[in-house]
């Protein structure tokens, strides 16, 4: 009767104890979170912008190739709008390079001056236009933002000017020089940086160096040539901001 009591208990507290275990919480196993994409900087853009821009150019004058006077320096300075596009291509990780291509439409005055026959005159200039294809190279700092170096081709237009004397009050003359297209080389550098509160939309802000060739520009007596020549050779520096929209960002 012992044992039977003893063994009825033991099986009544086994049962219990399986019972409160299968009541207990089980523990959920779940999955790690699914790591975000990285947005690649590879594709296309447009950009738009303005920014400030100096230029300065040695000029002197000639006849039939001879020197007439010494070279002189002048310059100008103002405000100018630029629109572009290009393709970035993002390669070994943090590493992005990239084709663009932008034109400036400026508002760059100043003065040129000319030495002509023991005499320096001088005229209102106005950079009026230039653009510019070329390359870049880039490495990403952090994710959202971009530092490189840029470099190509590029050309300006130079307006023509009525000469004068420089003199209080000026005293205008009949000469003037044309206007002109210079070729030349630019080199830039800047950075690029991803506004995250709109997909796709970025923030480039670029300092650009400009070297162009020396050009003949005719000297001009009431329009008709001279037979005298003015060359240039302009240098100009830009600094540049604008928007740029990604068209596949975070894709």
């Amino acid at each position: 009767m012992r044992k039977l009591f003893i063994t009825t208990a033991a099986l009544v507290a086994l049962t219990a104890s399986e019972g409160f275990g299968a009541d207990l919480p089980r523990p959920v196993m779940k999955a790690p979170p699914a790591a975000l994409p990285v947005a690649s900087w590879s594709g296309c853009y447009v950009a738009g912008g303005g920014g400030y821009g100096h230029w300065n150019q040695s000029t002197s004058a000639n006849v039939k190739g001879d020197p007439i006077g010494p070279e002189v320096t002048s310059g100008g300075r103002g405000w100018f709008g630029t629109v572009g596009g290009g393709c970035d291509l993002q390669v070994s990780g943090s590493w992005v390079i990239g084709v663009f291509g932008d034109y400036d439409f400026a508002g760059i005055k100043g003065d040129v001056a000319v030495p002509f026959g023991g005499t320096t005159f001088w005229g209102h200039e106005k950079l009026k236009s230039a653009w510019a294809i070329g390359g870049r190279i880039g490495y990403l700092i952090t994710p959202s933002i971009l530092t490189y170096v840029s470099g190509g081709f590029t050309e300006a237009r130079f307006s023509g000017a009525g000469l004068f004397v420089p003199q209080f009050p000026p005293v205008p003359i009949n000469l003037s020089i044309a206007a002109r297209t210079f070729p030349g080389w630019f080199l830039g550098g800047g950075y690029e940086y991803n506004l995250s509160w709109l997909p796709g939309l970025f923030w480039r802000t670029e300092y650009r160096l400009a070297e162009y060739a020396r050009r003949g520009r005719d000297i001009l007596d009431e329009g008709s040539p001279t037979g005298a020549s003015a060359p240039s050779k302009p240098f100009v520096q830009t600094i540049r901001s604008e928007l740029v929209w990604r068209f596949n960002w975070g894709r």
